[in-house]
């Protein structure tokens, strides 16, 4: 049973894959996704194996929905400033296609929180492989090289997403940063309350308890505006430490302006 915020969620995304005048592609994948029972349940395990046994922020269905919301609406704001992706630049493929893999790498992107912190991100790729298989083959059935292109995609955004590793498309950098942006207090609001004694995921949740929005819109000089609201400077460890070093070694770097503030206080503009 999905929860009434992941229903939200669902809404939303297909709410915005409709409004961007589209071939149908993506929206076909984005409910397969959504509907798929195996992702659903290696969602919810990665999610108690992040929260209750290691301490950590949420890593579920909750989380990975969120990322897709994020880098749609990334995705959207550098199409509409002329940004083509790297699937456009090389000849593969077109904007929707780009946008598929971003969908489903931002969907499978924490699988592998089910088995553990460590190399998650390859344990995700590894149990995201034959899932990308499956549903690629319903939202491809007539081209197994448009299947493949978009399968190695998404596996590159999926296993570069903590920034810990090269990314070399546009299209895995909006992953990486897409996840970053998701560090409000309401990730942290489960393992605090949960946890009592000091464990290695704290810092993470008490800086992200104190983010009160991100908002993603577009830039005054840039195409993508990240603007970063916080109760108390313990955010900017969150904002520095994990979504600033995400951006930093991201190829979307140089289409991001990022801004964080303490409440009304004027903002710290670091791109």
């Amino acid at each position: 049973m999905k929860s009434p915020k992941e229903l939200a969620l669902d809404e939303k995304i297909i709410s915005s894959l409709k409004s961007m005048n589209l071939s149908g592609r993506a929206l076909t994948g984005v409910k397969l996704l959504l509907e798929d029972e195996e992702i659903q349940a290696v969602q919810e395990y990665a999610n108690t194996v992040s929260l209750i046994r290691l301490g950590y922020n949420d890593h579920g269905p909750v989380h990975m929905r969120t990322v897709v919301r994020n880098a749609i609406k990334m995705s959207g704001l550098l199409k509409q400033a002329g940004v083509k992706m790297n699937l456009e630049k090389e000849e593969c493929g077109g904007f929707e296609d780009s946008l598929i893999a971003i969908i489903f790498a931002s969907m499978l992107h924490d699988l592998g929180m089910s088995v553990g912190r460590q190399d998650h991100e390859m344990h995700s790729a590894n149990i995201a492989y034959h899932i990308l298989e499956r549903i690629l083959a319903a939202v491809y059935p007539e081209n197994i090289q448009k299947r493949v292109t978009v399968r190695s995609l998404a596996l590159e955004g999926i296993s570069g997403h903590m920034g810990n590793r090269t990314v070399n498309s546009l299209e895995a950098g909006i992953v990486q940063v897409a996840d970053g942006c998701d560090m409000t207090k309401g990730r942290a609001r489960i393992p605090m309350a949960l946890n009592h004694t000091p464990r290695a995921g704290h810092i993470h949740q008490f800086s992200a308890n104190s983010i009160e929005a991100v908002k993603i819109e577009a830039g005054k000089e840039k195409p993508i505006r990240i603007d970063v609201t916080m109760s108390s400077e313990v955010g900017y460890f969150q904002v520095e430490e994990v979504l600033m070093e995400k951006i930093a070694s991201s190829p979307a770097r140089p289409f991001i302006e990022l801004l964080a503030r303490v409440n009304d206080n004027p903002p710290r503009q670091y791109i």
